[in-house]
């Protein structure tokens, strides 16, 4: 039975690592602002979920356990509000939005 407890907490942590990792990409790959903000708020917010929710099915029922709930409650309520906030600021004080009619500006200003 530890076993089976011990592979359910290894899948969830590898995948919420991997929401971490593709969250992390997000970041660099992503043209503006409100799009990295976005993908590290939604990535973010599920891989650490995820990887505590594993840790806390590795620990079983402990005062451990309650201690990484509590942190998951944190960031699951934080996170989401931290980006908003953010993306608020941002707009309000005039950060550019991408849209593809921009991208295509570039392209003709570099060409020249």
């Amino acid at each position: 039975m530890i076993a089976i407890r011990e592979i359910i907490a290894v899948i969830m942590i590898v995948i919420g690592l991997l929401f971490l990792v593709i969250s992390a990409v997000g970041m660099l790959r992503l043209p503006d602002f409100y799009s990295r903000l976005h993908a590290s708020g939604n990535s973010e917010t599920l891989g650490m979920m995820l990887t505590l929710l594993g840790f806390v099915i590795y620990e079983g029922a402990n005062l451990i356990s309650f201690k990484l709930i509590f942190i998951f409650m944190f960031v699951f309520i934080g996170n989401p509000i931290g980006t908003h906030i953010l993306s608020k600021a941002a707009y309000k004080t005039g950060e550019p939005v991408w849209t593809n009619k921009n991208n295509e500006e570039n392209k003709e200003g570099g060409s020249n």
